[in-house]
């Protein structure tokens, strides 16, 4: 079964003076439990794509499924449903409230959702487990190394059980190590079910992924299976 796919995505950004095509007849699938790398220079649209899967933004046309669903027209309640329900986003700069502490951070996306503060105190001590921060709980993100801050938001992206975790430039802001640390904890995530779309500039770190999809000038170039996936 497919988690996305995206038939004919078009998007165009104008202003008064200019024109630029963001995205240009973009069809991609990704499988339910596929690790996918999205790559190609600044400019060529995989921001754009990540934002669009992530139902941050619409496409000006074409279609777009999630889990079979059509999702393209819908309104922005509408995404937030999806997005709360399905999606778990990492970025570079790791989005953290400075104010709230680590657990906080962690238990922000699950306020949203109406469930008991017991149960949210379950899952956000779960996720902390599992990334290995509880010592951090009561620590502000000031108080923690970038990699340690890179595990609070891949925690905080994973305190809901979403399906699909979208991550761009997940190492962007980190030395090599605490980069390999957290692509390991994301490649973890993938073995047990996770869903994972990518964008990065990195090929170390796109080795992680189980297929390459690189993008050039708004369009889909090719894409590229690791060796060991097609035997």
């Amino acid at each position: 079964m497919s988690t996305i796919k995206t038939i004919g995505m078009q998007k165009v950004y104008r202003t008064e003076d200019i024109e630029t095509t963001a995205l240009n007849n973009v069809s991609v699938e990704i499988k339910e439990g596929e690790f996918v790398a999205i790559m190609g220079p600044s400019g060529c649209g995989k921001s754009t794509l990540l934002n669009i899967l992530g139902l941050l933004d619409n496409p000006d046309s074409g279609q777009y499924f999630i889990n079979g669903e059509e999702v393209s027209g819908y309104s922005e309640k509408q995404r937030a449903e999806v997005r709360k329900a399905n999606i778990g986003f990492v970025f570079q700069s790791f989005n953290l409230i400075d104010e709230l502490t680590v657990f906080e951070n962690i238990e922000l996306p699950l306020i949203y959702t109406g469930i008991s503060s017991s149960e949210r105190k379950k899952l956000v001590e779960e996720a902390m487990e599992r990334m290995n921060i509880v010592h951090r709980k009561n620590h502000y993100p000031q108080q923690l190394s970038g990699g340690q801050q890179q595990r609070v938001a891949v925690a905080r992206a994973v305190v809901n059980k979403p399906k699909l975790i979208l991550a761009d430039e997940p190492t962007g802001n980190l030395d090599s190590s605490h980069g390999e640390e957290v692509m390991k904890l994301l490649s973890g995530l993938n073995t047990t079910g996770t869903t994972i779309v990518m964008v990065t500039h990195s090929e170390r770190d796109a080795g992680y992924a189980h297929r390459t999809i690189r993008l050039l000038d708004g369009r889909v170039l090719f894409e590229a299976a690791k060796e060991n996936q097609l035997q």
